[in-house]
């Protein structure tokens, strides 16, 4: 059976959606950086990659040391080509260990927001037959500059770098895919802090008033492209 190693770096930040297909199909390692998990050195023993979301910066790496630790793994998953998936934080890391730079935007995206495939890589198997724009989750204030030798692969207006590949089986995705109606109330609730402070500009009521009505479509696109990196992870 194959065997994927997930990293998580908040409680709340977890798997979602991926959980049950990832763990019925695959023998899963969790390593959970907030309860002081120590990271295998590489990649070898694993077929498959997660990285989750938080809401640390890739460049604290002095508050954070486990940061360095995680980009190393990544460099090594890179080099093996083992399939990668790195969602918001974890597309920061893959593209920082791909070489890239991350830095804050200049705004936060935070709710429900319009994304745009490039017209030239319909043809990448993830996101075969999904519509030129759709809708999607986000809860960011970092971006990064697309790595060397790695390709756009869905983009907004104000964050260009959605999502992107590197190499041929490493994926980092800006926006939530795996983020279930539970989730978007339980990081409204918790970062109520940082909504506050952008009153305003993030309104939290029309979030969840938005949620109901985008969620099927995420949720519909989402389980079809984990399902093809599980499917690419597996062989």
């Amino acid at each position: 059976m194959a065997k994927a190693l997930v990293i998580r770096h908040v409680p709340h930040e977890g798997l979602g959606i991926i959980k049950r297909p990832l763990e019925r199909d695959f023998i899963v390692e969790y390593f959970d950086m907030y309860r002081g998990a120590a990271l295998p050195p590489a990649i070898e023993g694993y077929d498959a990659l997660i990285v989750m979301g938080g809401p640390m910066g890739v460049y604290e790496e002095d508050r954070y040391p486990f940061i360095k630790h995680e980009l190393r793994l990544i460099e090594s998953a890179l080099k093996s080509r083992v399939p990668t998936l790195g969602i918001c934080l974890g597309s920061q890391l893959l593209a920082k260990a791909a070489g890239a730079e991350v830095y804050k935007g200049k705004d936060k995206e935070i709710g429900w927001y319009k994304v745009e495939i490039e017209r030239e890589i319909k043809e990448d198997w993830l996101f075969l037959g999904f519509p030129d724009e759709f809708m999607v989750f986000q809860w960011h204030g970092d971006t990064f500059d697309l790595p060397k030798d790695s390709v756009r692969l869905v983009s907004s207006e104000l964050f260009p770098n959605q999502v992107i590949k590197v190499g041929p089986s490493a994926y980092g995705i800006q926006f939530h895919l795996e983020v279930t109606e539970e989730m978007i109330r339980e990081w409204v609730w918790i970062n109520n802090d940082e909504l506050r402070a952008l009153k305003g500009k993030i309104d939290p009521e029309a979030i969840l008033k938005e949620t109901p009505a985008n969620i099927e479509g995420l949720h519909s696109m989402g389980k079809a492209l984990v399902a093809r990196f599980l499917r690419m992870a597996e062989k």
